[in-house]
């Protein structure tokens, strides 16, 4: 059972990457997809930012598939959200911001490791219930 809610979650991924790739490209700033919604952007960053989303979208859809992938999809979240954690503390972050709160980005980033979270016990999980 948990092999099969592993994959829906990584299947959810993808889905999540679509969305977020098509948000970037198109420059659609909702928040969970464009994670700095309300900051200042470039339209050419976001179009990088839309490619380079495809690397996840391929990956979680490799881990979907073949079992040996997973771990690497979670090593690519959990850096992912190392990364938005290091950006929201960031003196970078806090000059564009102009005294604003960083909670929203914080709520994101938070959404984004639970999801982690569950991959990674779902995966935990599957692989001990393969091995007995």
């Amino acid at each position: 059972m948990s092999g099969r809610i592993l994959n829906l979650l990584l299947w959810a991924g993808v889905a999540y990457f679509c969305c977020m790739a098509i948000a970037h490209f198109f420059g659609i700033k909702l928040p969970i997809l464009f994670v700095y919604y309300d900051t200042p952007f470039y339209a050419y960053q976001d179009k990088i930012i839309a490619f380079a989303v495809v690397a996840y979208i391929c990956l979680f859809a490799s881990a979907a598939r073949s079992p040996e992938a997973v771990f690497a999809a979670l090593v690519a979240i959990w850096v992912t959200v190392a990364g938005l954690c290091a950006v929201n503390v960031s003196d970078a972050l806090q000059s564009v911001l102009y005294g604003k709160s960083t909670l929203v980005y914080w709520l994101q980033t938070a959404a984004i490791a639970i999801y982690a979270l569950c991959l990674t016990v779902f995966w935990r999980q599957s692989r001990y219930s393969a091995s007995h």
